[in-house]
């Protein structure tokens, strides 16, 4: 559906009616951080930052994921002490990093946004506030009031993670993807 414009597919599957507390419990858990093709600096230092890093662990987040995409910004292996790290700039599919994550946090770009609500991931999306005329922040949140998905930006991030109530998440159900393009279009004005 989205091949033509963006790198990742979207897969539709099973859908439950809310997400499960986040807690601490003896499982892995990972999380999946994804810029999409772009580059988003300040997301991939914040949540590497030891502020994010800990309020991960606290939660009980044993492995984190990042996508990088065209960023400068590549933390080391090592780089986030008490979490498995792997990083990568860009895959022909993220949908396996989203499958096996347990919370994505994405920059906003629809795509990606679209991806992870219908892999019915809990989602944390991070607006990148230094764009100019910010529709990602109209789309944020909108679907923040649909209670889809939990929206900071990268300066609140790691309160956010800290504070974040992953339970009151309510599953997005696809409807008729040109009712979404409407959306979009409005979002940036051109409607």
């Amino acid at each position: 559906m989205f091949s033509s414009r963006f790198p990742c597919s979207f897969f539709p599957i099973l859908f439950f009616d809310t997400f499960s507390k986040d807690c601490h419990s003896n499982t892995m858990k990972t999380v999946f951080v994804t810029v999409g093709t772009t580059s988003f600096d300040d997301l991939i230092g914040t949540v590497t930052s030891d502020e994010s890093v800990k309020a991960l662990i606290h939660r009980g987040y044993t492995e984190m994921v990042l996508q990088v995409g065209r960023g400068s910004v590549v933390p080391d292996p090592d780089s986030c002490p008490g979490l498995t790290l792997q990083v990568f700039r860009f895959k022909d599919s993220i949908a396996e990093d989203m499958r096996h994550s347990d919370l994505v946090i994405s920059h906003a770009g629809a795509g990606s946004c679209l991806e992870a609500l219908g892999a019915n991931k809990a989602l944390l999306v991070v607006v990148n506030d230094k764009l100019m005329d910010n529709h990602q922040l109209e789309l944020a949140k909108q679907l923040q009031a649909d209670s889809h998905l939990i929206y900071c930006t990268c300066s609140t991030l790691p309160q956010t993670l800290r504070e974040m109530d992953l339970s009151a998440l309510s599953t997005y159900v696809p409807g008729q993807p040109e009712n979404f393009a409407n959306f979009l279009d409005k979002a940036v004005g051109l409607v």
